[in-house]
């Protein structure tokens, strides 16, 4: 007997049916009503009164906390915040994360740092050897616990016996036995967050949702200024060594494009998540996206739709400007989700050629009220749901939202978005 079931449906056939719903408004196809996707994040916290830093340290009251708000916010596809196991992160202590209750208020959502984990002078050492760097170099220097790992010896540069004698006499190092020790504790952790995150991501199935993803990818500029060389070291570089930051983006496009294909969800489908942060008009001028950016980010969209996925996109900040560009992407092969971008020039550019996804103010979900916001979301589906092609979603994070507002965006789609 299933567990779950809304509208007298059970979970398996919710996931179909909305996955249903939300591909063939991707691929332009006929739908029965405007789909609604929102995030969910951090809100069950507030909406049943715990901290945020239950996601991280108490499983049984983040689960309870999902499992008691989902029923209320039935929308298409979710974005979830899963469980995730703060005793490990705590271990390693990256210096890239702060998270509720370790760095940051446990009644506030997490925080990405960026650091130069990159420096000027390393492009080539990284294309030459780049498991090497990313298991010696980048975590020396993600974390204090992990700096023993720049001292071991090159894993290429060793072979038979005395190659053994050297990474045994290396592991006898301090530096390199904490580093060694910090893994292995961190990696006990993990393996009981393992049962835990299996159950909550049941949990999501059970009540209808499909995962949303079925992997990642992201823009290679986007790769070097996010999670290498930071946005500082970055922006240097596009005027101090401009044609290594491209030669950068082809390595990282070949790479990327050179991973195997994930396996597909229950229904056959493959959605693959991408953000485009560094690319957007508040990061660079049309003449840097021009060069530095579109080039690999183009062939990075093509070869993904080529192998047959579906790059569902988040526009972070304001894309007005370069819309036209994604018209040089095939008709309904993607999914275009945006933030500040002026959503309904969107439509006027993209109608009919790519299906848009937002973009309800997270602002107006929190302070708004509920009539503001159906008003809004109205709004929204008269002008881009006209002749489909369009998901409503809001904006950005929805942690702090009112219940009410976000209830009322989910509702308003299912009811007044019917086609």
């Amino acid at each position: 007997m299933a567990r779950f079931t809304f509208e007298g449906k059970t979970g398996k056939q919710l996931r179909k049916e909305r996955e249903t719903r939300i591909m063939n408004a991707i691929q332009l196809k006929p739908t029965d009503r405007v789909p609604v996707i929102s995030s969910i994040g951090y809100f069950p916290a507030k909406y049943v009164g715990i901290p945020c830093s239950a996601a991280y340290y108490d499983f049984e009251a983040w689960y309870d906390a999902y499992e008691r708000t989902l029923p209320d916010f039935q929308a298409d596809i979710i974005y979830s915040q899963p469980f995730t196991p703060g005793k490990a992160l705590e271990i390693l202590a990256p210096k890239t994360m702060r998270w509720p209750g370790h760095g940051v208020d446990p009644n506030q959502g997490h925080q990405a740092i960026e650091i130069d984990n990159l420096k000027a002078d390393e492009y080539d050492a990284y294309m030459q050897d780049p498991s090497d760097f990313m298991f010696r170099i980048f975590l020396s220097r993600l974390s204090d616990n992990l700096a023993g790992m720049a001292d071991i010896p090159k894993l290429s540069d060793i072979a038979g016996q005395m190659g053994a004698q050297a990474i045994a006499l290396a592991f006898s190092e301090p530096k390199v036995a904490k580093a060694i020790n910090t893994l292995q504790k961190a990696g006990r952790e993990m393996r009981k967050w393992q049962r835990k995150i299996k159950k909550f991501n049941q949990l999501m199935l059970d009540m209808g949702f499909p995962p949303y993803f079925q992997g990642a990818a992201m823009p290679p500029f986007d790769v070097i200024s996010h999670s290498m060389r930071g946005m500082s070291g970055t922006m240097m570089d596009m005027f101090r060594q401009p044609e290594k930051i491209e030669e950068m983006c082809e390595f990282l496009l070949k790479r990327t494009l050179e991973r195997p294909k994930p396996e597909p969800n229950e229904n056959g489908y493959y959605r693959i998540f991408m953000t485009n942060t560094r690319g957007s008009d508040e990061f660079m001028s049309m003449a840097q996206f021009k060069r530095f950016y579109w080039p690999t980010f183009r062939r990075l969209v093509l070869g993904l739709i080529e192998k047959g996925l579906t790059p569902c996109i988040f526009f972070e900040g304001n894309f007005t400007s370069r819309l036209e560009y994604l018209l040089e992407f095939p008709k309904g092969s993607l999914l275009a989700r945006f933030d500040t971008t002026d959503i309904f020039r969107a439509k006027d550019v993209l109608k009919d050629h790519i299906c848009i996804e937002g973009n309800v103010p997270s602002s107006l979900l929190q302070v708004g009220s509920k009539e503001d916001v159906i008003a809004h979301c109205k709004k929204l589906i008269d002008y881009c749901g006209k002749g489909g092609g369009y998901i409503i979603s809001p904006r950005s994070s929805t942690d702090e939202v009112k219940p009410e507002n976000l209830k009322a965006m989910i509702q308003v789609a299912k009811e007044y978005g019917k086609y």
